[in-house]
Formats: C-alpha cells, structure tokens, sequence
C-alpha cells in the first residue's frame, strides 16, 4: 500500500477517535477551557484539522508520485464524506449548528453517489468535480473548523443581534470582548456558502449526467 493510501486510512481512523471525544465528556467530563471554549471542542477541531490536512496531502503525493491507484479512487472521496458528516453530527449534538445543514449534505451525497453508480453502470462515464464541487469541499471544511471554536450557536449574532427585540439579550458587547462575534460571523457565513456550494454541486451533477437516464 502507498503512502497516500496510508493517508487516506488515517483520516478514516481519525473519525472514530474524534467520535469518541464528545462521550468521554459526557461520561467522564472534560475540564478546563481556553478563550472561553470548551477543552473538548479544542481536541475535536484540532483532530478535523489533521485528517483535513491529510486529504489536501494525499492527494498531492499521489499525483506527484504517481501513485493514483483505483483503490485511493474510491476510498479519499469516502473518507471525506465520512470526516464531513460525522463533524457536522457532533455540531449538531451540541447545538451548533441547525440539522438541516448535515440534511442537505447527506442528501446531496446520495444523489451523487447513487449518479456515478449509474455512470459506471452505463459505460463508465466519468463526471469530472466542477468548481461548485471543489468550493463545498473548501467551505465545508473551514466552517466545520470555525463552528468547533464558536461559543455561540449558527447566525447568534447575525440573526439575533441585529434583530431590535433580541438586541439586548444577545449584546453585541458580549461578542466584542472575547471577538466571539467575528468567529460567529465566519462560521455562519462560510457554512451557509458551504451548503449554497453543496446544492449547486449536486445541481451540476444533475446537469452533467443527464445523459444517463436516455435510454
């Protein structure tokens, strides 16, 4: 097994052990904090970023190496499925961020995947990854990594901030303190470009294969 196959695995493993964080917290408890996060959201995020880094890295050295094998084919788009929806299902356990943001991903997942099944099926045909598909995976991604280190909840101060009735409540000053309310503001952003990069993909998929259902 080469290298980047190696990569590839361990970013699988990674999954798990990063699973495992939340129920040790819940069991055991995790103490202590750092700029107002949680300890165990610090582990978690810190375990996205190396398996993140792995997937840019794998790919590198299979290209430059020449070791772009059928097996390194499937198993790096399906280690990132797994990495993105297992992240986006703890966020959601916390109350991070809303259920219909890993929905959205899900579903999109099984179209494209349910597409290339029926590429393969009718002769192979290859649906190259579009500009949308690249972007979905940059924003999911870096919101994932800016979510993990948001004390606040998806759009806290966008959507509750800037409404008149919510203001006092949710004070821009408790944001302003800590800087929380820029961390909140680019967690919201880049997930909501993330999900708009997720459609849009699967949308291209759609357009792109067309061809498949004419028999």
């Amino acid at each position: 097994m080469n290298l980047a196959n190696k990569l590839t695995i361990f970013r699988i493993i990674l999954v798990p052990i990063m699973m495992l964080i939340p129920i040790i917290d819940n069991i055991c408890g995790i103490s202590g904090e750092f700029l107002g996060i949680s300890t165990s959201f610090w582990i978690m995020n810190v375990i996205f970023i190396i398996a993140s880094i792995t997937d840019k890295l794998d790919g590198y050295i299979a290209r430059s190496r020449n070791q772009v094998t059928t097996f390194g084919k499937f198993l790096d788009p399906l280690a990132d499925k797994i990495l993105v929806l297992s992240a986006l299902i703890i966020l959601v356990e916390y109350g991070k961020i809303p259920s219909w943001i890993p929905i959205i991903v899900l579903a999109r997942e099984f179209i494209v995947s349910g597409y290339r099944l029926l590429a393969v099926e009718k002769g192979g045909k290859v649906i190259a990854a579009s500009i949308w598909g690249k972007l979905k995976t940059v924003t999911q991604m870096v919101g994932i990594i800016c979510a993990f280190v948001d004390k606040f909840k998806f759009g806290d101060f966008i959507f509750r901030v800037a409404t008149p009735e919510k203001a006092q409540i949710y004070s821009a000053s408790i944001y302003m303190t800590s800087g929380q309310f820029i961390v909140n503001i680019l967690s919201t952003v880049i997930l909501t470009l993330a999900v708009i990069a997720t459609i849009f993909s699967g949308i291209n998929y759609l357009k792109d294969g067309k061809d498949l259902f004419k028999d």
